[in-house]
């Protein structure tokens, strides 16, 4: 049992997601979406025990270690290591430093991270250049040149030029690798790269008002990584997304605590945490983030999700989109805290990126200090949060939102509330059974083209100055006495980041 809520397996690759508290009939049992049967991971034994060789002191190595880089015995520790097993990175003489340029990990192999210990990035742009035949040399910690911006709203499309960064950790077609331990992997984006004048977030926010392509490493990549597991690690200061996983079937995070900027008040811009697309059975359960962009965005193509038990603090909140082209669909999320996120359930898209997203429950949510607790939007116009009325751009990727259940979710601060459909032939269906926000009023709810269907728990939004189309709740014997006694508290859910 973690926190107050129970994963029961009832059968070969399903979850029954059960509260510690005796639920009413009508808050009927959820199953997890991701079909796999997940477990809490263990930490496999090590091949390979390398000791820390630098120190970190207050949680920065000294100047003069910026070119001690540990990539090759790492490396090399990892393409030696049989499979199911860990190299393991240790304290060692008062050492609690490794530095580093890109790993790639192989398939079966973990890289376990001890408690005490710190895997740092380099601050070298030059050793994240993409080593590619015909890849242009010198890109990457730049700004591009010669090359016009990505346009928004139309869908961004790399420029010709070919070149950029690696990923600080790679893991591409290699399966069941895992990332894990108590320590902490540190990407550095606060930090001046070496023969720059700039940091990779200050790059980043130079790059944001012309739109203009820029190129910066990431914190962990994995494409084709199947059976990939992230458990207990740490994650700091990403350059730029912490965790992006593409084209894999079963991926898992759990119990990682992702905090970017580590110092409150520096901008990170671009820092998403968890960002998964074009994947399937996807769980992320018993973490904690904090960033500087999306806390987790699911990016198109992403279905049979599960997202238990999480708090999130600074960060855009628990979104789907942009992209949503191909389709988002069967995701439960169960269990979150929003604390002062600057939205709390988000879906964002337009028509030159969007498509079918549908059957979504999000359920047993707390929020306080959000801007925006729900926004369902068809009009994205790349700002953090969304505009309440249509943009009027061009396309024929039509959002499309279908079969969303929010039940049991409270937000403690008043916010304005987006519901919102493309136009009548897509209009936007969602059922509310238990939705609260204290202190809104009817002028903070928006909405067009939705219809909203009531359950038992209701709403408390006023929909009178909408256009929404609402489908009151049709009790049956008994069950308006159960609903009274169903009321989700959110006393004691907000606690600080872990």
């Amino acid at each position: 049992m973690i926190g107050n809520r129970i994963a029961m397996g009832v059968g070969e690759g399903k979850w029954l997601i059960v509260t510690a508290m005796l639920l009413p009939a009508i808050a009927s049992t959820v199953k997890a979406q991701d079909t796999r049967q997940v477990t809490e991971p263990k930490i496999p034994v090590s091949c390979a025990h390398l000791p820390a060789q630098l120190r970190a002191i207050d949680g920065k190595l000294a100047e003069a270690d910026e070119s001690k880089l540990d990539t090759v015995r790492i490396q090399s520790a990892i393409d030696q290591c049989k499979p199911g097993m860990a190299v393991e990175l240790r304290p060692a003489s008062g050492n609690n430093a490794f530095l580093s340029g890109p790993l790639e990990m192989r398939t079966g192999v973990t890289l376990l991270i001890d408690e005490g210990v710190t895997l740092f990035g380099s601050r070298n742009p030059a050793d994240y250049e993409l080593k590619t035949a015909g890849a242009t040399p010198g890109l990457c910690g730049t700004i591009a040149t010669g090359a016009p911006p990505a346009v928004f709203p139309a869908p961004q499309r790399p420029a010709p030029t070919r070149g950029g960064c690696r990923p600080f950790i790679s893991i591409n077609d290699a399966k069941d690798v895992g990332i894990m331990g108590d320590g902490i992997i540190d990407g550095r984006g606060y930090a001046k790269l070496l023969g720059k004048d700039y940091s990779w977030w200050e790059m980043a926010r130079k790059a944001e008002p012309k739109n203009e392509r820029y190129f910066t490493t990431r914190m962990i990549v994995a494409s084709h990584a199947d059976g990939l597991v992230l458990y207990r690690i740490t994650l700091h200061n990403s350059t730029n997304f912490h965790v992006s996983v593409n084209q894999t079937n079963g991926f898992t995070a759990w119990g990682v605590h992702l905090l970017t900027p580590t110092t409150k008040g520096i901008d990170a811009r671009n820092t998403d945490g968890i960002d998964p697309g074009s994947s399937t059975n996807v769980t992320v359960a018993h973490s904690w983030i904090d960033n500087g962009d999306d806390n987790i965005a699911i990016k198109t193509g992403t279905t049979h999700m599960s997202v238990l038990d999480n708090h999130f603090y600074s960060g855009h909140g628990m979104s789907i989109g942009s992209e949503t082209y191909t389709g988002d669909s069967y995701l439960l999320v169960d269990g979150l805290t929003e604390d002062h996120t600057t939205s709390g359930i988000r879906i964002k898209s337009n028509v030159t990126r969007g498509g079918s997203v549908h059957d979504l429950t999000y359920q047993n949510i707390c929020m306080r200090g959000v801007k925006n607790p729900i926004a369902i939007s068809p009009y994205y116009t790349n700002q953090t949060t969304e505009g309440f009325e249509d943009p009027k751009y061009t396309g024929d990727r039509i959002p499309d939102y279908k079969a969303i259940t929010i039940r049991n979710v409270v937000d403690t601060t008043p916010g304005d509330v987006l519901i919102a459909g493309l136009n009548d032939e897509h209009r936007t269906e969602l059922t509310l059974d238990g939705l609260r926000v204290e202190g809104i009023t009817p002028q903070q709810v928006h909405g067009h083209f939705a219809t909203v269907k009531l359950g038992p728990l209701g709403t408390n939004l006023d929909f009178s100055a909408t256009d929404i189309k609402v489908m009151p709740w049709k009790p049956v014997s008994g069950s308006a006495a159960a609903a009274k006694e169903a009321a989700f508290s959110c006393d004691g859910k907000f606690v600080p980041m872990q």
